[in-house]
Formats: C-alpha cells, structure tokens, sequence
C-alpha cells in the first residue's frame, strides 16, 4: 500500500492536467459561440457561420411517437427489467456465507430516427442545412412509459420481450419540429445548384451544432463543463498529496501548506493554457479573415474570365464605341483587388456597365449567347456581394476581439495588428426564392 500511496501525486497530476485538458475544450467552443457573430442568411457565404432562425422544408418527417411535423426526429424504447442474484462470500471469521440481491435496470429493445435537409428562416431570407453529420440538440416531444396492457406497448415497440422483464417500457422521441426557433453553427459553402449558400458539414470545421437551446443557454453549458472541469482537475491534483498522507498516516492538518505547491502548479497551468487557447483563437479568427479576402480575389478573377465573352459578342453585332471600349478596359483590369488598408486601386461592380451595353445595344437582348452571358456575370456579382459581406463581417468581429480585455493582452504580445475593412459599394446579393407549403 505504501509503494502505491507514494504514486498517488502523479495519478492526481495526469489526471488533473485531463481535465484542464477537458476545460480547455469547453472554454474553446464556449469562446466560438460568444464570439461568432450572428449572420443574417443574406450575409452568409464561405465560412465558419452562426446562425438563428426557424426549422422550415416543404415536404417535412413525420415522427415515429409523436406524430409531429419535423425536420429530424430520434426515437427510443426501453424496457425495464429485474432479477434476483445469489452469491457467495467470505466473512471475516473465514465462513463461506449465502446472500441474495435485487439487480434492476432498463435496456433499449428498439431505436430509430430519420433527418433531411431543411431551411433556416430568419427575416431577411433562407439557407439551406445539411444535417448529416452534425450535433444535433432536438426538442423531447414523447416521453412515456407504460405497461404491457397499454396499446403503446406493443403498438409502437417490439412483440417480444426481453429476459427478467417488468412488462414496464419507456418511450422517448426528441425532434425538431417545423417552425421551431433553432441556432445552428456550421461551415458554409456554395450550393451546386443555384448561386446561394449552405450549410453542411466540414471536417476542417471546429463545430458543426444545430440546436434547439438558445445561444445564452449553448454558452452557459459549455462555462458549467469549463469550471466543473477546472475544480475537478484541482480536487485531483490536489487529492493525490492529501490521499498520500492520509495512506501514510499523516497529520493533514499540519501538512496543508504543502498542498498549497500542486495547487500553485496546477493554477499556473491553468493559465497557460487560457492563454494559448487565446491565442490560438485569434490566429484562427486571423486566418478566417485571409481566407475572406481571398475568397473575393476568386471571385474577382473569375468575373475578369468572363469579360472577353462580353467583348466577342458586342464586337459580333457592332462596332466599339469610344466609352464603352473604355469601361470594358477598366473591368478586365480588375483581375484582382487592393487589400483593404494597402494604397491601390479598389474594385467596383460591373453592372452599371453591362446595363450600359445593354441599353446602347437592343438587340443584343434578343441573343441567347448575351442573355447567358448576362446571367453568369450576375452571378459573379453575387457571389462577389457575399465574399464582401462575410469578409467584412469576420474582419468586423476580429477587430473587436483585439479590442476586449483580456484578449487585447495577448494579441499585443503576439502582435496582431487589427484588419481594415472593404468600403467597394455597387454590389447587391438577389435573394433566394424559397417557398414553404403551408
């Protein structure tokens, strides 16, 4: 006992440096729910997104229990069971005894469940979710136990029955109903079928969480699994010195200062640990940022692709104009765009100019080979507007990160230095038309 009680202090450490682990990872994702700032569905595009709004599809589940129209459902059925154990023991006179006890518990006879892809519905439009993958927090809407007279027990559950059983079930089903209020953090990416976004999920992507709870609630799940982590982690690394004393027959009373050293350490890799999780944040939160300007750059080069097209058909029906050779120019020159805060020129939207075309040209409305022409580079200007707005955001919600105390500190120590932001105007996002049945 003595040689195991002298390996107490170092199980109590591993163990507690876990839980700072476990914390540290509660404090991660609690921090990414506080930070992320709320998009509204016209903002959305490229990238990691908070979002709020209802459940809403056309053609929706029906659940197995409840019966409620949903967008996801998740059913159980348990079923309770009892039994009588006998064992045999050895007293402390060394006699063989005889003892008899009662064991009970549930076990699930049957399960299912079924998801599909819905809208997230706010105020300004709808986006499209893709709930595989995700954690998904639905609402209980069954929750019921019966007895084999009841016409649930058989109606919705299997014929037979397990060993031992009480004749007593359980049934459990957690949906999301339709119209339901849901929060749902997730990577966005550019549908393939029409040019608007969705939501699915990403292995690269830190979260994937579709909810019922609400934002506050989310955050304060995750500030109880940070703490409750912290102070477990403590009793631990702490608990080992006091659980070897005790085994060696020490006063603790006496010995409580030196508890003060593994609770000192402990402390001190506390907060190295908040602080590389800080930092680690905010070179995250950089690194989104870079990736919303170059996601503009994309599209930037992609609209200079398509220009020569628009030469080749105005030159196919009618001589160059002074102007407009001069405002083709100046578009095919924007095959990529100062970054905001550098000296050098900034971007502008081409659809002043392709209006301008199409008006000194009538004819050209009646091609087929314009008015696709026309489309995709509507397109483009989408797809522009959105990688404008979400880098501006993110850019946004970054800048504000290395204003805030604590942060601020540990930014300045890693000299993070605060992003400009896009001030290019003439560019409009068209909603995307969605209609639920009703």
């Amino acid at each position: 006992m003595n040689d195991f009680a002298l390996w107490l202090p170092v199980i109590g450490g591993v163990l507690g440096f876990l839980c700072v682990l476990g914390a540290l990872r509660a404090g991660k994702r609690r921090r990414l729910v506080d930070n992320l700032p709320t998009s509204k569905t016209t903002g959305v595009f490229i990238g990691l997104v908070e979002l709020k709004g209802t459940a809403e599809v056309d053609a929706p589940l029906r659940s197995f229990l409840a019966e409620c129209r949903c967008v996801h459902y998740a059913w159980s059925v348990e079923e309770e069971w009892r039994r009588v154990v006998t064992e045999t023991y050895t007293d402390s006179d060394g006699k063989t005894q005889t003892r008899t006890r009662v064991e009970s518990g549930w076990t699930t006879v049957a399960s299912g469940g079924e998801m599909i892809p819905f809208y997230l519905n706010d105020d300004c439009g709808a986006v499209l979710v893709r709930p595989e993958g995700a954690d998904i927090e639905a609402l209980s809407v069954f929750d019921e136990t019966c007895t084999s007279w009841s016409p649930l027990y058989y109606g919705k559950g299997p014929a037979g029955s397990i060993m031992n059983s009480t004749g007593r079930r359980h049934f459990r089903e957690r949906a999301i109903p339709l119209h339901t209020p849901i929060y749902v953090l997730g990577q966005a990416r550019e549908r393939a079928d029409v040019v608007a976004p969705e939501i699915a999920a990403d292995k690269a992507a830190p979260m994937f969480l579709i909810s019922t709870r609400s934002e506050q609630q989310i955050s304060s799940g995750f500030a109880w699994a940070f703490w409750g982590w912290l102070i477990f982690g403590l009793v631990l690394a702490v608990g080992g010195f006091v659980w070897r004393d005790g085994a060696q027959g020490r006063d603790l009373q006496r010995q409580w200062p030196v508890y003060l050293l593994p609770a000192a350490g402990f402390g001190g890799m506390v907060v190295l640990g908040w602080a590389w999780m800080v930092f680690n944040s905010l070179i995250d939160l950089r690194q989104r940022v870079r990736q919303g300007w170059a996601q503009v750059d994309v599209q930037l080069k992609r609209r200079f692709d398509l220009i020569p097209n628009l030469v080749a058909t105005v030159t196919g029906l009618r001589d160059h104009e002074a102007k407009l050779q001069e405002s083709i120019a100046l578009l095919r020159a924007q095959q990529s765009a100062t970054p905001p805060g550098v000296n050098g020129p900034d971007y502008a939207a081409c659809t002043k100019v392709l209006v301008a075309v199409r008006e000194a040209y009538p004819e050209l409305t009646a091609q087929q080979s314009f008015l696709d022409f026309q489309k995709s580079l509507a397109d483009t200007e989408h797809r522009i507007a959105l990688a404008r707005g979400y880098f501006n955001e993110i850019a946004t919600h970054y800048n504000t990160r290395l204003e805030v105390i604590p942060d601020r500190f540990v930014a300045a120590l890693g000299g993070l230095k605060p992003q400009p932001l896009m001030l290019a105007n003439d560019f409009e996002r068209e909603a995307v038309a969605v209609n639920f049945a009703p």
